[in-house]
């Protein structure tokens, strides 16, 4: 039974549950692959390469000729150009960009993360927040009533713009497309859809190794005991909405050691995961395939259908010592709790013809190498389980869009480039505080497919893990086939941290409560997180500015600052002045855009954007007052960007976080544009490649779009 779309959005914390009817599945199924017949409507495709950069990739085409002919094909045809991306470059900005025709002040997405202006704490940016009543149903039980979410960015998806016109469009895995927004064909939500148990899933390690127990935050590995070769354990689920102690509901799991067991001749040790009627056997260093399982919430009334897979890292005899991985807890295709599909049948066709597939936003699992939960090897092996299973789907979408007689327009989206990018730049960048020579000589063959490779290589080869599929596109597209590849933005290096908010605390801007100052190193007897939302840090009475988000500074501003949705004053005033703000801003800018590194004189903020002059439509009140866009090399902390007031400006970017990036200003990681058409003209942006998609099918700009034509 499917639930309400709010109800996994984990902003909310709970996964309610509403004893809905059961939706009917379609029985439309894609047939195999055949020559495309004539169409009716133009046939488009659109290739997303989350990340990819222009840059880089001439740098792989250079050094590696015979791997990228499929790259080197389509350049010869339509070039390579740079395509502008958002302000701020960030993914979710940039797609909407790209999905609207819209700067952010038209669709409302300004960052990763929004900020509440009730609290100055952290919301999702996507969807708006809603709020379930409930019904008490005595000492431990309630019901909830109501709250289902809305997407929060605005704007029609050109898709839809495609749809009222008549033009058939398949949409798989688009970010930024959660709760999905149907087409006239198939969408797919991608970056930003959460997982069943948090935001964007969370991992789980199974241990009985003392070095991970006592490293690992509690919340993210589970102490586990043998007992004659056998663990009793349970896989944690959703929060239940039934239970008013905010329980996670849980699933028994069980777990058989044979650290003797063999392969042949060769020892090969081995586990055998038990969940229900369900049994997985892994050797050391295999993914399983997904997992299926239900949650019971109201036992024989209300189930919550989820998915997950296992990788065995360790297992070792005498003493049993066992370190098992447990991906987050994905929404099951096949009975999804929110449609992760429109129309929802869609979903469980693709599952049931290519497997059980990641429906999480995030899929390549960067928290938990961030941990260390997993090595990095360890890491680009499941990113390759992510590439291998968005191929067959790439090939089941071919499928269905080739036979579809109608013609009309594909996108499908790939996110490796970007998210093993973040993590893995350091060992190809030998100026990185964070490389390690050792590490970056490894080979990493077995992951690249290519002999000799080692991770230095590793940026490289993720470019070249394009090449056939684009060839793969290229060879199945009928002749006549309009065929654009483009990236949402580009990508640097990520040297040193900055952190916005201690750097406004050190410049008066935000001021601690009396007593209380920046954090204290984290190897200090005293230290404490300084969170600007928490209660009695803060002294908002004479703070102005604070930042939140990666990108985002915003004004403490009176008449804005503390009220809710409604307009009423529910959290601490503003202290700034509206008649103040424009002077105040100008001031932040101008010492912000001075700042230099005293490690090596450079500037860190390449450019600070006020949203009123950067910004177009009926949105930019909304907006972070002030965006500030670094110079290569830097990006706001981890830290900073969730309000904390760290110890330090500025760091070496050290352990584990993202390593590259492109949350700077955009002119430092323009996106990628190539085409088997003629590109006219140069400086083309997101938006204008909404407004040529849209012409391609005769449909005239709309008013609302600011963009112009890319093709000839």
């Amino acid at each position: 039974m499917r639930l309400p779309r709010w109800t996994v959005w984990p902003a909310l914390a709970v996964i309610a549950a509403f004893l809905l009817p059961a939706i009917p599945w379609s029985s439309e199924e894609a047939p195999a692959g055949a020559p495309a017949p004539a169409a009716q409507h133009k046939r488009v495709i659109t290739l997303g390469i989350d990340g990819m950069d222009p840059e880089l990739l001439q740098e792989t085409i250079a050094r590696f000729p015979d791997g990228t002919k499929n790259w080197q094909a389509l350049i010869a045809k339509g070039g390579l150009h740079s395509l502008g991306t958002s302000t701020p470059p960030q993914s979710p900005v940039a797609w909407s960009n790209f999905i609207t025709g819209m700067d952010p002040g038209g669709h409302g997405i300004y960052d990763f993360i929004h900020r509440s202006t009730v609290t100055r704490g952290p919301v999702p940016s996507t969807t708006k927040e809603a709020h379930a009543k409930e019904v008490s149903l005595g000492e431990e039980w309630k019901f909830p009533i109501g709250g289902d979410s809305e997407s929060n960015r605005t704007g029609e998806a050109f898709w839809t713009i495609l749809a009222k016109h008549g033009v058939p469009a398949d949409v798989w895995r688009m970010p930024a497309n959660f709760p999905v927004e149907p087409a006239e064909g198939w969408s797919f939500s991608g970056m930003m859809t959460p997982a069943i148990d948090s935001a964007y899933g969370q991992y789980k390690l199974y241990t009985n190794a003392p070095e991970l127990l006592a490293r690992l935050p509690a919340d993210k590995v589970q102490a586990v005991s043998a007992y004659d070769g056998v663990i009793d354990t349970e896989l944690s689920g959703p929060v239940n909405p039934y239970r008013k102690d905010g329980a996670h509901e849980t699933f028994p799991m069980r777990i058989y050691l044979d650290p003797d067991a063999r392969l042949g001749q060769e020892k090969a040790p081995a586990v055998a995961v038990e969940l229900g009627d369900q049994r997985v056997v892994l050797r050391v260093g295999e993914w399983s395939p997904f997992v299926r399982v239900q949650f019971e919430l109201v036992p024989h009334l209300q189930h919550v259908s989820g998915e997950v897979r296992f990788f065995l890292k360790t297992l070792e005899a005498a003493p049993d010592i066992v370190t098992l991985y447990c991906s987050p807890v994905n929404i099951d295709p096949m009975d999804p709790i929110a449609p992760v599909s429109e129309p929802v049948s869609a979903s469980r066709i693709v599952a049931e013809k290519i497997g059980l597939y990641y429906t999480q936003g995030m899929p390549e699992d960067v928290n938990a190498l961030k941990d260390r939960a997993l090595t990095d090897a360890e890491f680009m092996s499941q990113a390759g389980v992510v590439h291998d299973e968005g191929v067959r789907m790439l090939d089941f979408a071919l499928d269905r869009w080739r036979s579809k007689p109608e013609g009309g327009f594909l996108f499908f989206y790939f996110s490796g480039v970007d998210l093993c990018s973040h993590m893995m730049w350091r060992h190809a960048d030998e100026k990185h505080p964070h490389h390690d020579e050792a590490l970056a000589k490894q080979d990493s063959s077995r992951w690249s497919k290519r002999a000799g490779s080692t991770w230095k290589d590793v940026v490289h080869d993720l470019y070249l893990q394009m090449d056939p599929i684009l060839g793969r596109v290229m060879e199945r597209m009928p002749a006549d086939t309009l065929l654009v590849v483009m990236s949402d933005h580009g990508f640097a290096p990520y040297y040193r941290k900055f952190s916005l908010n201690t750097w406004l605390w050190e410049n008066g801007y935000l001021v601690l409560k009396d007593g209380l100052a920046k954090e204290k190193p984290r190897n200090d007897p005293e230290f404490r997180q300084i969170q600007i939302d928490a209660p009695d840090v803060v002294d908002w009475s004479k703070t102005r500015a604070y930042g939140m988000g990666f990108n985002g500074l915003y004004l403490n501003l009176k008449g804005r600052e503390g009220l809710d949705a409604e307009g009423k004053l529910v959290g601490e005033p503003g202290a700034v002045e509206p008649a103040d703000a424009e002077a105040l801003l100008r001031e932040i800018k101008a010492k912000l855009e001075a700042v230099i590194d005293p490690k090596n004189g450079e500037r860190v903020v390449l450019r600070c954007d006020l949203a009123r002059e950067a910004f177009h439509g009926a949105r930019v009140p909304e907006a972070p007052d002030l965006i500030v866009g670094y110079a290569s090399g830097y990006d706001n902390s981890d830290q900073a960007s969730l309000g904390r007031v760290t110890n330090q400006v500025l760091e070496d970017n050290l352990g584990g976080t993202f390593n590259g990036s492109h949350l700077m200003a955009p002119e430092v990681v323009p996106g990628c544009l190539l085409t088997n058409g003629t590109v006219v003209g140069s400086g083309h942006r997101l938006e204008d490649l909404t407004v040529e998609l849209l012409r391609q099918y005769g449909i005239a700009r709309p008013q609302h779009m600011a963009g112009k034509p890319v093709l000839k």
